[in-house]
């Protein structure tokens, strides 16, 4: 590789910065990989396998999972909607397309994704309170900003035949999306979609740490009084949840891509 060239220089560049990071975080590992460190590690993964299965506490776990799923699904579906109907006026649907609206609906977005979940969840637990209906919105609006970006790529950069062919017999916009880009686009949507539920159903148990409901507000309060045979249950239940979302959606992905 020359000393002339691009990439070497932008390798250099890289190398610099990461070394700049390490050096500037000052990682104190002799300290995290002590005996007394490993020991106290050892006591709380020891405490944390003891989890609780009595009947009324797991009744509570059961009723937090379906709390925390119904927390991602419902701010999916918001979030899927609307990323929809802000990805059209975000995205050229074809050449000359003027685009109006364009600029301003994707600096929307930008702020809409640019905030955390946990961050909108703060804002909106002083108007709706605490409870999953905050943490449900926080999650719709995080979601949408994610969504309607992916989904206004997916939209200009689908193929234009079938659109092409419906302008010209002097079709609308309006129907040329709903007839020719929709039906186009759609499997990759909904890919989009079903991924983001996978990391709503993670977010959605990080949310309750704020008073966002489901099994995240559970550990944050058996946590907080150092509980840690209710905590282990919680967790196990958190595992378990991603991994039932996580595998429902890999075989819907399957399905969607036949």
């Amino acid at each position: 590789m020359r000393l002339s060239s691009p990439v070497f220089w932008a390798l250099s560049g890289s190398f610099v910065l990461i070394f700049l990071s390490f050096w500037s975080l000052d990682l104190q590992l002799a300290r995290v990989l002590s005996v007394e460190s490993i020991a106290r590690m050892g006591k709380f993964l020891g405490e944390l396998l003891s989890p609780n299965f009595e009947p009324v506490f797991l009744h509570k776990l059961w009723r937090a999972s379906l709390e925390t799923l119904a927390m991602s699904a419902v701010g999916t579906l918001i979030a899927t909607i609307f990323g929809v109907l802000l990805a059209v006026p975000a995205s050229r649907s074809y050449d000359g397309d003027p685009a109006r609206w364009r600029f301003p609906t994707r600096l929307l977005l930008n702020a809409l994704r640019a905030i955390p979940e946990l961050v909108w969840a703060a804002l909106l637990l002083i108007s709706a309170g605490l409870g999953p209906f905050a943490g449900t919105l926080a999650l719709a609006l995080h979601t949408t900003g994610v969504l309607g970006r992916l989904f206004a790529e997916s939209i200009e950069n689908a193929p234009q035949q079938a659109a092409v062919a419906l302008r010209v017999q002097g079709v609308g916009e309006g129907r040329v999306f709903l007839y020719a880009t929709l039906p186009t686009v759609s499997p990759q949507l909904m890919s989009y979609a079903l991924y983001r539920w996978e990391n709503n159903i993670r977010a959605a148990a990080v949310l309750g740490v704020v008073g966002g409901g489901g099994l995240g507000q559970m550990l944050s309060f058996h946590m907080g009084l150092f509980q840690m045979q209710e905590t282990s249950s919680v967790l196990a239940a958190m595992i378990v949840l991603v991994i039932l979302v996580d595998t429902l959606s890999y075989f819907a992905r399957r399905l969607l891509s036949r």
